[in-house]
């Protein structure tokens, strides 16, 4: 295990997951009410395309740190391919009350366990939303970043039954850190157990018996915040969970390397996609026939878009509307949340690291 002076260092040195947060706002987003009990204390917001079929498919996002739902849903551009394609989407927000970062608490036990905390609010604004909007239950998939991707992770882990599919972006895997220093070894890449020891932590999660859920996994090869060691073992944990080839097909997508590990059927059940030279946050392409969402902090324009390619996986994308370019969002003018200047000691940092990650409220 790493001491605390090299996790300050290295956390003075990127200052990612410390940036100042961005308040921004969305026309489209409305919220969900009455969802249940809400142990995680979470807010819950969705969006709805008019004229949105029967039986239309459901899309849940969890954001990052320092981000709120209306953030990233325009970085993201979900709501733009949501209704350009007619899918519902559901945005679970956390509050400063519970995390002073906005991170979902991925890292801690009560909020990471079947029928407890976080991931019992979530799923009980999942169960509504597909009650209340006659929405498919056969067609709910999961996607988030970097604490949202952990926290997808969680989700999938503990109500796998309630997801087709689930896209972990900049995370990390399940149940593999229940304290501070725990999390931010695996934050760095240290600590993470063999396959079968990772797939264990998903099985003991539910009494689920399959099948598992679809999974890709997005991460950047120069992300300083979530080590990329984490995606190899998210590929781990979940290889192990469905019967499927040893070794993966290759290959590129707008440049980045893909790997795909396919089961007796032919059909991809695990993908990865190591997005060359980016940092930590979320890949987007903010213009062409495949594009989806708005530059801004940690929603970084690379030239591929994470939002159409698990669009596109899931089978949400449309053919009649697939050469449509998307147009990006005019968002609000950003409030920043400044830090305040001047020296600090270094309790002062240590504390300012472990809010940052999320790893303190």
């Amino acid at each position: 295990m790493r001491n605390i002076a090299d996790t300050i260092k290295r956390l003075n040195a990127r200052n990612t997951l410390a940036d100042p947060l961005h308040a921004a706002t969305s026309a489209v987003l409305n919220p969900l009410q009455d969802f249940g009990s809400n142990p995680g204390n979470l807010r819950a917001w969705l969006y709805l395309p008019g004229g949105l079929p029967a039986d239309a498919p459901l899309v849940v996002v969890l954001h990052g740190c320092t981000q709120t739902a209306a953030e990233y849903d325009i970085g993201s551009g979900w709501s733009q391919l949501a209704k350009k394609h007619g899918f519902a989407v559901l945005y679970p927000e956390q509050q400063r009350s519970n995390n002073p970062n906005l991170c979902f608490n991925w890292f801690a036990t009560a909020d990471t366990t079947r029928g407890h905390g976080e991931v019992l609010s979530i799923s009980q604004m999942v169960s509504t939303m597909l009650t209340r909007y006659s929405l498919d239950r056969t067609r709910t998939f999961i996607t988030g970043l970097s604490a949202g991707g952990a926290m997808t992770g969680a989700m999938l882990a503990t109500y796998p039954e309630l997801f087709k599919g689930g896209a972990i972006i900049a995370g990390l895997p399940y149940a593999t850190a229940t304290n501070i220093p725990e999390a931010f070894d695996r934050m760095r890449g240290h600590g993470l157990q063999e396959s079968e020891v990772l797939a264990d932590l998903v099985r003991r999660a539910s009494d689920y018996k399959g099948p598992w859920p679809s999974l890709s996994i997005w991460h950047g090869t120069a992300d300083m915040t979530v080590d990329p060691m984490n995606m190899e073992a998210i590929i781990a944990q979940w290889h192990c969970l469905h019967e499927i080839e040893r070794d993966p097909t290759t290959t590129t997508v707008d440049g980045h390397t893909v790997r795909r590990w396919r089961n007796a059927d032919g059909v991809a059940v695990i993908k990865a996609y190591a997005i060359r030279g980016m940092g930590h946050g979320t890949p987007i392409k903010a213009t062409g026939g495949t594009s989806a969402g708005t530059a801004r902090p940690f929603m970084l324009d690379v030239g591929i878009s994470s939002t159409w390619h698990i669009a596109q996986s899931w089978e949400l994308i449309r053919e009649d509307a697939e050469n449509q370019e998307v147009v990006p969002y005019a968002p609000a003018p950003q409030k920043t949340l400044v830090e305040e200047n001047g020296s600090r000691s270094v309790g002062m940092v240590i504390e300012k690291a472990l809010r940052a990650a999320g790893l303190i409220k």
